[in-house]
């Protein structure tokens, strides 16, 4: 018997135009409807959709409506993400260029970012002290663990509960070890996921989203690459700086870029409020046009 009720859900798997939503009566696989090809609309993991079900059986359907995005990421594509925790490392060492790309990213496509830095078990001198410093300087939460250890983890647990989040960074970072430790059941969600949609043994060439806790969703993505800055007209980069924010407009010239002017709002707050090698940083991003890195 075919089911054509209209019901709401989230899209957290989409292969070869095969869309896999989540409802509150199960899994569903979905297929768009052609008007979104005409519109040029492509529907995105983690969008909020209506879908027609044609068959309740099987459990399948068609893609009806797209709800309004609340933001969406490029690399990878997701949609309605609550906030990026970038993860570093003491070892490999911290770039701080590659941190200021991703934070300058997510400034730009307006998804909030919280800095995570992991292998605390490796650092004897406590050199990582002089990073959470500077970015809690720019204004950013930071999270200092040890996944190894079990150090520092509830706290990042805490600010991750309710919210959707992407972990990115480089490779190496530890990230697939922080999600294991933050949640024992990930790996056992993963490959939940991956019976359920019927593709074999789980890699992660595709974005997918899985709930590791109530209403507490973690984005499985191949990738988060939007590091580069060279995109960003040197005039908009300063508002990609958090701590830049309550001096712009300030300064004596109104199209002031904050780096020869005179009487700079930023510049006079640089030492103070502004990390001084997160701003030497800044000046060589804006003049090079982020392609010195």
């Amino acid at each position: 018997m075919v089911d054509k009720t209209n019901i709401q859900g989230r899209i957290i798997k989409g292969v070869g135009g095969n869309y896999h939503v989540m409802t509150a009566d199960g899994l569903f696989v979905c297929q768009a409807r052609g008007l979104f090809r005409k519109e040029g609309i492509s529907p995105l993991v983690g969008d909020i959709v209506e879908i027609s079900v044609v068959d309740a059986v099987k459990a399948m359907g068609y893609l009806q409506k797209i709800l309004p995005r609340v933001n969406q990421l490029v690399r990878p594509k997701v949609a309605n993400v609550d906030q990026v925790v970038l993860v570093c490392a003491v070892v490999p060492p911290i770039s701080f260029e590659v941190t200021d790309g991703f934070l300058i990213n997510c400034e730009k496509q307006g998804v909030p970012a919280i800095l995570c830095i992991n292998k605390l078990e490796l650092d004897e001198s406590g050199g990582y002290m002089a990073v959470v410093k500077s970015y809690e300087m720019a204004k950013y939460r930071v999270f200092a663990v040890s996944a190894a250890k079990n150090i520092g983890l509830e706290e990042l647990r805490q600010a991750m509960v309710g919210k959707t989040s992407i972990l990115a960074g480089p490779s190496g970072v530890g990230k697939s070890s922080i999600l294991n430790a933050l949640y024992p059941q990930y790996s056992l969600a993963v490959g939940e996921l991956s019976e359920k949609i019927q593709r074999g043994k789980h890699t992660t060439r595709h974005t997918s989203l899985l709930e590791v806790a109530a209403d507490t969703f973690v984005v499985d993505s191949p990738g988060f690459t939007s590091f580069s800055i060279a995109h960003i007209e040197k005039e908009e980069l300063q508002y990609c700086y958090p701590e830049f924010v309550p001096y712009l407009g300030e300064c004596y010239y109104i199209d002031c870029i904050h780096i020869t002017e005179h009487d700079c709002a930023v510049k006079a707050m640089v030492g103070i409020d502004i990390d001084e090698d997160r701003y030497e940083r800044y000046t060589r991003y804006v003049t090079t046009g982020g392609k010195d890195r």
